[in-house]
Formats: structure tokens, C-alpha cells, sequence
């Protein structure tokens, strides 16, 4: 069942969809019912996550015109390929990370969860959705009413993304947790690259950002730069 976010700010409608592997949030974003709606990394489910993120869909009688992806990771983008067969809409993710749309083996340990669990499941191909759009560093885009600042933010992967929306909302994908961030041990993944998004990318933001992040609760800017060890100095400055 989703598990909706008790939040109506300005009437918007934010609710998310926990997957069912991976516990990865696939946000939805609408400014109210009977409107026009975007998701973020829809994740991996049996036979996909589509039909609990369509009960959030038809609950609120929204029509998705776009899907929002933070990075490659195959827990965020398992479900974007059936959500575009049935919507037919608009995939966004920057250009480092699009090619694992289609391949997400090069993102992916053979030693890792997945892998096993991928043949476990009998999954064996995929491919990219009828509409991807590249978003680069800086790009602002409308969808469904609302603004949405890309920001590029390496490290997790090379191509992970966060976006500002409507300047309260950050959503972090797997760059910054509650009291964590993203690993940078994965395939193609960077501790250097990952401590400069965090200086020059996370840290310069308000404190007010309501954070939603791709695994666990939401969280704010302020309270982070607080509380989250891996946004102090001793990190930030200390080399691998």
C-alpha cells in the first residue's frame, strides 16, 4: 500500500509509493486532484510498481505526464520502461546516467544484491522508454505545474541528479539521507566526486528545503547540515 506523506502544502499533492525491493520512494507530484502529475524512480517490484503508484494515480484522477530519474541504479529505474508503456510519457535523467536505462548491468556488481535477485526474477533484458530527455547541470524545466531545477551531483553515480522544486522541495535521490548519503563503493561510484556535490552542491542550499530522499524519511536542509556527519569538515576535507 502507498504510504502517503502527511503534507498538503498549497493544496499539492505529494504522495510516495515505497518499493517493494530496496524500499526505494517513488515520489508523486501534483498540484491537487484531477490534475496533471509527475513521478520520481519508480523501483523494483514483481511484476513492476506500476499498479500501487496507478492506485495513487486513479485515487487522486491524475494524469502523469513525466517521470522524474535521480540516477541509473536499476532499485530506482526498474519500473520506468512498464510506466511509459502504460502512460506513454516523458522520461527525464541526465545524459551520464542514461545509458543504464537500457543497460543497467554496467552499473551493477556481480557481487551485489541485485545481480542474483534479477535472476531470481527471470529478468534478463530491458530498454530504454520511448522518451528520454537529457537534463543537464543548471537546466530549469515546468512539469505538472511545477518548477524543477536540475543540479548535477556525481558520486553515487556519475550522472546522479537532485532537483529544486518550486524551491522547497529537494529531492536527493541517493546523494543525501537522513543522517547519511549515498555509497560511492558501487561501480562507477566516487568518494571524491561525491564530497565535492556535497560542498558545492548540497551545502549552499536553504536550510528550509524539505528533503525527499530515494530511501527513508524526508528531512530538511537545515536539519542535515546539523545533524549529518558527512556534511561536517571532518569529512567534507579529508581525502580517501
Amino acid at each position: 500500500m502507498p504510504w502517503a506523506v502527511e503534507k498538503w502544502a498549497y493544496f499539492v499533492i505529494l504522495e510516495v509509493v515505497r518499493a517493494q525491493y530496496f524500499a526505494t520512494n517513488c515520489w508523486i507530484f501534483a498540484t491537487g486532484k484531477n490534475s496533471e502529475c509527475f513521478i520520481v524512480d519508480p523501483g523494483m517490484a514483481i511484476p513492476d510498481l506500476v499498479g500501487e503508484i496507478a492506485e495513487v494515480i486513479t485515487r487522486h484522477n491524475l494524469k502523469p505526464i513525466a517521470t522524474i530519474v535521480t540516477h541509473g541504479h536499476l532499485d530506482h529505474t526498474f519500473s520506468v520502461q512498464a510506466f511509459d508503456e502504460k502512460y506513454g510519457v516523458a522520461t527525464y535523467i541526465h545524459p551520464k546516467d542514461r545509458e543504464f536505462l537500457g543497460n543497467p548491468w554496467g552499473l551493477l556488481s556481480a557481487r551485489g544484491p541485485i545481480a542474483p535477485l534479477l535472476k531470481e526474477m527471470g529478468v534478463t533484458t530491458f530498454a530504454e522508454p520511448t522518451d528520454v530527455r537529457e537534463l543537464l547541470d543548471g537546466t530549469s524545466i515546468e512539469i505538472a505545474g511545477f518548477t524543477l531545477k536540475a543540479r548535477h551531483a556525481p558520486g553515487h553515480t556519475p550522472g546522479s541528479t537532485v532537483f529544486v522544486v518550486n524551491d522547497e522541495y529537494l529531492i536527493s535521490g541517493d546523494v543525501l539521507f537522513q543522517n547519511s548519503i549515498g555509497n560511492t563503493t558501487s561501480l562507477l561510484g566516487s568518494s571524491e566526486s561525491m564530497r565535492k556535490t556535497l560542498r558545492n552542491v548540497i551545502l549552499p542550499l536553504n536550510d528550509e528545503l524539505i528533503v525527499l530522499p530515494g530511501h527513508g524519511p524526508e528531512t530538511t536542509i537545515g536539519r542535515e547540515r546539523k545533524n549529518n556527519d558527512y556534511l561536517q569538515d571532518r569529512f567534507l576535507r579529508s581525502s580517501d
